[in-house]
């Protein structure tokens, strides 16, 4: 079993790792959140320039509108593949984290284990001290 020096080390470093990678969570929920809230403007923005009824714009209006609609639905299908992306990404730290839980969990157990076993190897050793002779009482003669 390792000292317990080596296991305080390796705690520190399986500490540093988890909070390392719960960062790297939470940038991955972020940028999925960003991407998700992109999608869903590129999509406000196409549905605002869908042709209505009511529209009596000229050919040339109506042609550009079609052009930059095809241009956000080509904008929303990336968004999508961005978004997809990142919520891979995110599946992916969320594991990274969980094993650097477990990993450290792992640490945290034996190093609960060496000192159960430390305070054990104490009580041994007291148990097994020779008894301790009360001090020689000073024995004063009658005067």
């Amino acid at each position: 079993m390792p000292d317990a020096r080596k296991l305080a080390r390796i705690h520190r470093v399986r500490t540093l790792q988890l909070g390392l990678t719960r960062a790297d969570e939470v940038r991955a929920h972020e940028k999925f959140a960003s991407e998700e809230h992109l999608a869903r403007r590129i999509q406000a923005l196409a549905d605002a320039v869908s042709p209505t009824p009511d529209t009596h714009a000229s050919a040339a209006a109506m042609g550009a509108q079609a052009h930059f609609r095809d241009r956000l639905h080509q904008s929303s299908a990336a968004a999508q593949a961005r978004l997809q992306s990142a919520e891979a990404f995110v599946n992916r730290a969320a594991e990274a984290t969980r094993s650097a839980k477990r990993d450290q969990s792992a640490i945290e157990k034996l190093l609960d284990r060496a000192r159960r076993a430390a305070a054990v190897a104490e009580m041994r050793a007291l148990e097994e001290t020779p008894p301790v002779s009360p001090l020689k009482a000073k024995r004063h003669d009658p005067c």
